[in-house]
C-alpha cells in the first residue's frame, strides 16, 4: 500500500515540476514573458490546487478514498499529457489549471488511507516513505523531461511523463482496497461514519497554537521554495549557460539526494 501511494506521489510531483525544466523552450516558442511563465508555474496551478484541497479532503471524510485518488490521478495525468498539444498561452494556462484540480485530490485521501492502514507507532515511517515521492517525483520529472525534450522536443516530454499515469490510475483502482475507518486505531466503523461539521473542525484546529504556527511556517516555506524553484532551471540556463540536459541532471540529483 505505502509503496503504491509513494509511486502515485512520484507521478504527482513529476507532472507538477516538469514545467520548470521546460520553461526555456516553451518561452522561446510562444514568446512568453517571465511573468507569464510565473503564472503557468505558480498561480495557474496553485489557485485551484490549494483551494480545492479542503473540499476534496471533506469528500475523503465521507466517500471512497481509493476512487478519489484513482480519479484524480487519471485527471492530472491526462491534462499533463494534453499540455503537449497546447498551441497558445491560453491553452497552456487552462491545462495547468486542470492539472492543479486533479492533483488536489491526491494527498488528503492518501494521508487518510495511511492513517487507517498503519498504527500510530508505524505511521510516521509510512508518512515519510509517502513524502519521499516529492523528491523522487522532481528527480524523475527533471531527468526524464530534460532527456526527452533534448531528444524529441518539449511536447514529447509532457506526453511521456503525463500519459503513463493513466495506466497507474487503473492499477490503483483495481488493487488498492478501501480500509474501514479507524481500522489501525481499533475504532469501530459506527463511531466515525459521521465526521463533525467543517466549522467545528476549523475552530478546534485554530485554537491550537501548534497548528497555527506550523500552518504559517509551511505556507512561508512553500512560498519561497516553489517561487524560487520555478526559476532555478531558467537561471542556470540563462546565467550559467547550462544546457537543459545538464540542468535536469544536476538539479534532479541535488533534489533526490538532499
Amino acid at each position: 500500500v505505502i509503496w503504491l501511494l509513494f509511486s502515485i506521489y512520484v507521478f504527482n510531483f513529476a507532472d507538477r515540476s516538469i514545467l520548470a525544466v521546460l520553461v526555456q523552450p516553451i518561452k522561446l516558442e510562444f514568446g512568453l514573458s517571465d511573468a507569464q511563465l510565473g503564472l503557468l508555474g505558480g498561480l495557474a496551478f496553485a489557485f485551484l490546487y490549494s483551494t480545492l484541497g479542503i473540499p476534496i479532503a471533506r469528500m475523503a471524510d465521507r466517500g471512497n478514498r481509493v476512487n478519489i485518488i484513482a480519479a484524480s490521478l487519471f485527471a492530472w495525468s491526462l491534462f499533463t499529457g494534453l499540455t503537449g498539444f497546447a498551441k497558445s498561452f491560453t491553452q497552456l494556462l487552462l491545462a495547468r489549471f486542470a492539472v492543479g484540480i486533479g492533483e488536489a485530490g491526491c494527498t488528503p485521501p492518501a494521508n487518510s488511507l495511511i492513517a487507517d492502514y498503519f498504527e500510530r507507532k508505524r505511521r510516521a515511517t509510512a508518512l515519510s516513505i509517502y513524502s519521499m515521492g516529492i523528491s523522487g517525483g522532481v528527480f524523475i520529472g527533471f531527468m526524464l523531461a530534460a532527456w526527452i525534450a533534448n531528444k524529441y522536443g518539449w511536447r514529447a516530454a509532457f506526453f511521456v511523463v503525463g500519459f503513463p499515469g493513466i495506466v497507474l490510475s487503473a492499477i490503483v483502482k483495481l488493487t488498492l482496497r478501501e480500509p474501514p475507518r479507524g481500522f489501525s486505531d481499533g475504532v469501530s466503523l459506527r463511531q466515525v461514519t459521521q465526521p463533525p461539521p467543517m466549522g467545528e473542525v476549523l475552530r478546534k484546529l485554530w485554537r491550537m497554537p501548534t497548528f497555527r504556527h506550523v500552518s504559517i511556517a509551511a505556507a512561508l516555506a512553500g512560498f519561497v521554495g516553489y517561487g524560487a524553484g520555478s526559476f532555478y532551471p531558467a537561471f542556470l540556463m540563462r546565467t550559467h549557460k547550462l544546457s537543459m540536459l545538464e540542468v535536469g541532471g544536476k538539479l534532479g540529483l541535488v533534489t533526490v539526494i538532499g
